[in-house]
């Protein structure tokens, strides 16, 4: 049986050929009779559907990915998958580099190639730290959800509020929720006190 298997990081990720789909039409043109598709980070150790696959595997089978990282994107995790692939007579192709034979060549360009993906993401990972760490020295928020409202939308709500009107009635001319309204209220007074503190 001839097995293929397509993995996304998201169910959104369409750059570089990476699709669901692209991947999909790759390994039909390879000759993959059956094709099973996940759409988890590649960091991550449980994958369900993928699993299973694994599970299914015997000797003869073949199991056909289009790219080293759909597979794994850690060396220790791949090297342990691909060993016990090969030790059950499985023959693994990875659609960009050949057969992942049991050969010492084999195991030692699989290997680097696991480890270059490995290095990838980890660099990845840490331009976007970066990143952020530098949009939140120039004041720019990063994290959580953006923020809804304007500043002077959320000062016209004071406004209204300092005039009188119920939370509730605020609420329905500004659209601006009670609980927003109310942890504004608190925020800013507690502004106001440690300012008068500091002074």
């Amino acid at each position: 049986m001839i097995y293929g298997y397509a993995r996304v990081s998201t169910l959104h990720q369409k750059k570089d050929g990476n699709s669901l789909s692209d991947q999909e039409t790759k390994l039909l043109t390879a000759g993959a009779q059956e094709i099973i598709t996940d759409s988890f980070t590649g960091t991550k150790m449980e994958r369900p559907k993928f699993t299973k696959l694994l599970s299914k595997l015997q000797d003869g089978d073949t199991l056909i990915v289009t790219k080293l990282d759909r597979f794994a994107r850690t060396a220790v995790e791949g090297g342990a998958i691909i060993k016990s692939l090969h030790e059950r007579g499985v023959i693994i192709d990875i659609m960009n580099m050949g057969k992942a034979d049991n050969t010492p060549m084999g195991k030692l360009m699989i290997t680097m190639l696991l480890a270059f993906a490995e290095f990838e993401r980890d660099m990845i990972v840490e331009r976007t730290q970066t990143g952020k760490d530098i949009a939140r020295a120039k004041g720019i928020r990063v994290d959580g959800r953006p923020k809804k409202y304007t500043i002077p939308q959320i000062d016209h709500a004071m406004e209204l509020l300092s005039t009188g009107n119920s939370y509730t009635h605020v609420e329905q001319l500004t659209g601006i929720s009670k609980s927003t309204l109310i942890r504004e209220v608190r925020a800013r007074k507690r502004n106001i006190v440690l300012s008068m503190a500091e002074g």
